[in-house]
């Protein structure tokens, strides 16, 4: 029994160590086959690092407001009567726009001339009979206090008169109307909007680091999603001396022409300011950057002759890089790259220090300093 219990267990130590065997010798074979290949070689894109002059700017975001602008209302309540504009034109300075109901005011008014006129015949023939001593002093001095309430009485009731019509008080484009003849308007009910277009400001905010390269009369360039390609120039007219203490920002003012009118108040706009020399930069798309928390790198493409096949070695060299601001799709290189260095800008994912490389540049990440949105 015993040695049937030998012979079994050392028939099952054979078959376990065959089967042991095997695995390694497989392993071994396919390692060997795998290292014969060697890594394949990955395919990416490739581009020349090439030095660009980039003008230093700041930019920032703000609202565009009219030179001139109000919501124009009526001072006192009454009926509408007439109406003398069409929405939409453009006016003068003082061009009657609405005039509300005024028969009694304009009758009141009327009364009140009749008493300043008798009061002011009064005051002469006073004066000449004072001047022969046949009133007193006393009597002259009223009737003079009389004549200057009457006065003052027909100016006030004036007033009122001319606060029944709403006049343009500056020239510029008129909104729609709001109102129409007939209806009731109490003191502040908007009747339109008149707005200065030309020229218009343009307000933003900068921090206060950038108070150093912002001065008066310096060039601007305006840029909204309204006009997608098309800038404005403008310069600047104004820089608020208090600095928010909020936010730590301060309010800039720049003035733009705007003679067609393509600017409205209230529109949402980029401006950016540029300032100093331009500065020579190498430059590449924002693609080939890897962004790690361990630092910022690149892979340039070592060439290293021809292989048994005849065709060009490309080895992807790893490179740590300092980068700069951004513009577009584009970024400033400090360091770690040099003027006319091959850089990968597409397939880097699949890389590692030293693998080989093929390049297909059929398709190019994009590259362009001021893209414009696909959807625009």
């Amino acid at each position: 029994m015993t040695k049937r219990m030998v012979i079994m267990l050392i028939g099952v130590v054979v078959v376990l160590g065959g089967v042991f065997g095997f695995g390694t010798f497989r392993s071994y074979m396919i390692g060997k086959f795998m290292a014969s290949r060697g890594i394949p070689p990955q395919t990416v894109s490739t581009i020349k690092a090439d030095i660009s002059e980039w003008q230093p700017q700041t930019s920032a975001v703000g609202t565009l407001r009219a030179v001139k602008g109000a919501d124009l209302s009526p001072q006192v309540a009454g009926i509408v009567s007439e109406i003398h504009f069409e929405s939409g034109g453009d006016i003068a300075a003082g061009t009657l726009l609405v005039r509300l109901m005024d028969a009694d005011d304009v009758a009141k008014l009327n009364a009140l001339k009749a008493t300043a006129a008798l009061a002011q015949i009064t005051f002469n023939r006073d004066q000449q009979q004072f001047k022969a001593q046949a009133i007193s002093k006393q009597a002259l001095d009223a009737d003079e206090q009389n004549l200057k309430n009457a006065l003052a009485q027909v100016a006030q009731q004036q007033a009122l008169v001319d606060y029944k019509a709403i006049r343009a008080p500056f020239a510029g484009h008129l909104g729609i109307r709001q109102v129409d003849v007939g209806q009731y308007v109490s003191p502040g009910t908007a009747i339109v909007t008149l707005q200065q277009l030309d020229p218009i400001y343009f307000d933003f905010y900068v921090p206060q680091q950038s108070l150093e390269i912002i001065r008066l009369d310096q060039p601007v360039t305006l840029s909204t999603d309204t006009y997608p390609g098309l800038t404005f120039s403008g310069r600047i007219t104004a820089i608020n001396p208090k600095v928010d203490p909020a936010t730590r920002n301060v309010q800039v003012r720049a003035s733009l022409q705007n003679p067609d009118h393509k600017l409205l108040p209230g529109m949402f706009a980029n401006v950016s300011i540029r300032f100093g020399e331009p500065q020579p930069y190498v430059t590449l798309p924002q693609t080939a950057i890897s962004y790690n928390p361990y630092g910022n790198m690149v892979y340039v493409v070592d060439r290293q002759g021809n292989g048994q096949d005849g065709k060009p070695q490309l080895i992807a060299r790893q490179k740590f890089v300092t980068v700069g601001e951004t513009r577009g799709d584009q970024v400033a290189v400090l360091t770690g790259v040099n003027d006319g260095d091959e850089v990968v800008t597409a397939g880097q994912n699949k890389l590692r220090n030293g693998f080989p490389i093929v390049i297909n540049n059929s398709v190019q990440p994009s590259n362009d300093a001021s893209p414009t949105p696909a959807n625009e």
